[in-house]
């Protein structure tokens, strides 16, 4: 098995740049690494991903792969929540949206790569890392196939997000910030809120999608399922103006003199 092809699974987050780096610590060479694209990941993490699939190329000599789901009538997990007027299903309590947009373009890619396919012809499996931490061991199922085997060599040695944060600055990068869609309901309040200062274009076409899937909601309020993103954001702005930011601090020692 230690000579099988080696995938990675590339988020595009801490843990998966880490283990990229963690391989290069460790002299180890993956074959292919993929990052499966949903259209919706913020312009930061599009970054962090072209800056580390330049550092790959001058590390492994390979470019992060990225794949996309091929649908016929929609390009995009947002595409298809706007034709449904529906939201993503993790807001349903489901989980299609990852397996759909992120799990199938890879399985798809790797059904149709040549030295996949070789391999499984001579009864071989191949490895799929995967970049799960030494923190969140809970997450780290054996999802093996008769295809693969899935591997998480994070925990094999023993780094968690400290570790994982300070491996990416050894290396020279950047530390990428949470990779997701822009729209993602699993966001904290505090981070639709940024995402709202930051990008108010995306912030509004997620606002959009919730508009647009109103009519279909029932016991579910929006992308935070039990709150709206727009309704939070409204109460936020009321806060504001009631509570505005002092446009100067005074100085309690301040003497009346000039400096």
């Amino acid at each position: 098995m230690p000579d099988s092809l080696l995938v990675v699974a590339y988020g595009g987050g801490v843990n998966s740049s880490a283990l990229l780096v963690g391989m290069r610590e460790h002299n180890i060479t993956p074959d292919l690494i993929l990052f499966a694209d949903t259209g919706g990941e913020k312009p930061e993490t599009y970054e962090s991903v072209e800056a580390m699939s330049a550092w790959t190329v001058n590390e492994f000599g390979i470019r992060i792969v990225t794949v996309r789901a091929s649908v016929k009538t929609d390009a995009t997990l947002e595409d298809n929540c706007l034709r449904l007027g529906t939201l993503p299903s993790i807001v349903y309590g489901g989980r299609t949206c990852s397996q759909r947009w992120k799990l199938e373009p890879c399985e798809k890619f790797l059904n149709h790569w040549e030295p996949a396919r070789a391999a499984w012809a001579r009864g071989e499996k191949i490895r799929n890392a995967k970049g799960i931490d030494a923190g969140e061991q809970h997450r780290a199922k054996d999802f093996s196939d008769k295809k693969t085997v899935v591997i998480y060599p994070l925990i094999e040695w023993n780094w968690a997000r400290e570790e994982c944060v300070a491996a990416i600055r050894r290396a020279g990068l950047s530390v990428p910030q949470k990779s997701a869609c822009f729209y993602c309901p699993s966001s904290k309040k505090g981070e639709v809120l940024a995402l709202k200062a930051n990008h108010p274009e995306l912030f509004g076409r997620a606002v959009q999608m919730e508009r647009n899937a109103a009519a279909k909601l029932v016991n579910i309020k929006g992308l935070g399922r039990h709150w709206s993103w727009e309704g939070l954001a409204e109460t936020a702005e009321a806060q504001a103006k009631l509570f505005p930011e002092p446009t100067q601090i005074p100085c309690m020692c301040f003497d009346g003199s000039e400096e």
